[in-house]
């Protein structure tokens, strides 16, 4: 039977890491996750506190949470959990993502069917007639409606075989893994919403972070190197 590693790149996530925990040993079946690594990049926020409490209060469950700490950069930290994991399905998801109730078994049978990598559908915490439409064009098959926010299964073979994430890329690693899996010809988008945070667009206005989202994606699609993208997100969305 396959079995999933959940893998999950923290900093300062301390508002969200013990709620999504919980979210996902009440949402799968403990037979089909071998284990949760939340690999933290340094917070000082008393993450790595909420993780362990949490850790504490789920010894009445066979799940393995296991905290591991890692330089800072998702790409570092979600390679990192892959090294450390131990199940035969890598389950990249953000911190402020949360997955259907079974997602467990959405992906493993997508597995079984011949379906090595993929994500769920996406819909945003938000009333926003905008995010409301962005969320639903995620559920089409285009490479232009993926990312990150959406989580990323992926069997640990093929992730060896594209070489995991690129960690020249301190933003944008998980879309760079996602043009690999889409020039292979190998993803599929599960029919099943997952829900992720807003705070970004409510933290900087809708318009403004789409505007600036977009000019990543065309940056990119231009040619523009991992530090040209960093430099620009840091510059247009990190201000307060």
């Amino acid at each position: 039977m396959y079995k999933l590693s959940i893998i999950i790149p923290t900093l300062n996530e301390a508002a969200t890491i013990e709620k999504l925990l919980n979210h996902l040993i009440e949402n799968s079946s403990e037979e089909h996750i071998k284990d949760i690594i939340v690999v933290d990049g340094g917070s000082v926020d008393g993450t790595q506190h909420m993780v362990l409490d949490t850790l504490s209060q789920s010894k009445n469950t066979r799940t393995d949470i296991r905290l591991i700490e890692s330089k800072k950069g998702r790409a570092k930290q979600m390679n990192q959990g892959a090294e450390a994991a131990k199940g035969e399905i890598l389950y990249f998801l953000h911190a402020d993502s949360f997955p259907p109730k079974n997602f467990d078994q959405y992906i493993i049978s997508e597995i079984e069917k011949g379906n090595n990598a993929g994500c769920f559908k996406m819909r945003f915490d938000s009333n926003h007639w905008w995010l409301k439409l962005a969320g639903w064009l995620t559920a089409l098959p285009l490479k232009a409606s993926r990312g990150g926010d959406q989580s990323q299964f992926i069997t640990r073979q093929l992730f060896k075989k594209i070489g995991g994430y690129d960690e020249s890329f301190t933003i944008y690693e998980d879309n760079d893994l996602i043009k690999k899996l889409y020039a292979l010809n190998d993803f599929v988008v599960i029919q099943k919403w997952l829900t992720t945070s807003a705070r970004c667009y409510k933290k900087h206005g809708v318009w403004k972070t789409q505007f600036h989202f977009w000019r990543i994606h065309l940056k990119s699609k231009l040619g523009a190197s991992p530090s040209e993208l960093k430099s620009y997100y840091f510059q247009h969305l990190t201000k307060t």
